[in-house]
């Protein structure tokens, strides 16, 4: 039987809801089945939420400050403990220098053990951007920590939920920008990046969408000329390197993931982050209007490229859910799904 992998999970911001989604998810008996977790935070905040979900006779929290010293048991979560908040400062939903820092600390040490080998996989819970920012660390997210720690100038990130995957061409810039870095080399570097993506998950033969820029796809150059000048020839050049591409063209942005959700793609390449994130978002994250509440925020978020894997909740740190005990653990349980299946196929 093979080894269940070693997955770390970092706490995320912990004026948000990771520690208390991290608690929830490890409420559950077939995660130990399939991988042997530890959460990359501070123990005391864990033990915080433990109090708030009034589950003090189901779990307990081992700190440890090694991942051997860890015993991978039901019933017990263990923390490699980093000991960076003072719970006397501590405010749930406020933004601080202090959790901002420890955020920040959290996702290196977790990149640090993925890349030592001391963990097979790593997933992660929510930062806040301007808490980190406010600590010193000036990234835009995740993905980009990722890139400067592991030392990887060429990746992506995709989301996915259920059969739907999506990459982009760019992602944490403005609009104005995204559109200036719709070039040939790029569009090429991430088609090859999303069909390596999928063959790590198990799809051998993947059928790659790719989204026009322009309404249309600039309808032969009468909305913008993208499309011929970069996205084309990238397509053209994959498809000489026997990369699948379908359709052969662009598709316009308005009808690819309509066709997507009806099984013609494995993965759609986006030109930007929220001609990718909405569509993911409209089908993972349902929001109850009567009972006023989401019944689902769904979605993972997996960052392609880096020579670890990395997967992460496709959400935010849900500072106004943070501390009341009714966030929902969904997104991070397929997250550690989705680490289990990246881990186990490399």
């Amino acid at each position: 039987m093979k080894k269940r992998p070693v997955i770390g999970i970092t706490m995320g911001d912990p004026a948000g809801n990771g520690s208390e989604l991290s608690v929830k998810v490890l409420l559950n008996k077939e995660i130990y089945e399939k991988c042997r977790p530890i959460i990359i935070g501070d123990a005391n905040c864990m033990e915080d939420i433990v109090k708030i979900l009034k589950k003090e006779d189901e779990i307990k929290i081992h700190a440890v400050k090694n991942v051997e010293d860890a015993v991978f048991e039901y019933g017990t979560i263990d923390v490699y403990d980093m000991g960076m908040v003072n719970m006397e400062k501590h405010i749930y939903g406020k933004v601080s220098k202090m959790c901002g820092e420890a955020a920040f600390q959290y996702v290196v040490k977790v990149i640090e053990l993925a890349m030592n080998g001391s963990v097979d996989a790593t997933v992660t819970n929510a930062l806040n951007k301007e808490a980190i920012n406010m600590a010193g660390h000036h990234y835009s997210g995740h993905t980009e920590i990722y890139a400067e720690y592991t030392h990887t100038d060429k990746y992506t990130m995709m989301l996915a939920h259920e059969d739907l995957r999506v990459v982009h061409v760019s992602t944490h810039v403005s609009l104005r920008q995204a559109c200036d870095l719709v070039k040939k080399a790029r569009v090429l570097e991430v088609i090859r990046i999303a069909n390596e993506g999928c063959k790590a998950i198990g799809i051998e033969k993947p059928r790659i969408g790719v989204a026009g820029l322009n309404p249309h796809s600039g309808e032969n150059g009468l909305f913008g000329t993208e499309e011929i000048e970069e996205i084309q020839p990238a397509i053209n050049e994959a498809i000489a390197e026997g990369i699948c591409i379908p359709e052969g063209i662009p598709t316009p942005p308005d009808t690819i993931f309509s066709k997507a959700l009806g099984g013609w793609y494995d993965i759609v390449v986006a030109m930007y982050h929220d001609q990718g994130h909405i569509p993911l978002k409209v089908k993972g994250f349902n929001y109850n209007k009567e009972l006023k509440k989401w019944d689902a925020v769904s979605g993972v978020n997996i960052t392609l490229g880096i020579p670890i894997v990395r997967v992460s909740v496709d959400h935010g740190t849900g500072f106004d859910l943070a501390g009341k005990g009714i966030s929902s653990e969904l997104s991070l349980a397929h997250s550690i799904d989705y680490a289990i299946r990246l881990a186990s196929n490399k």
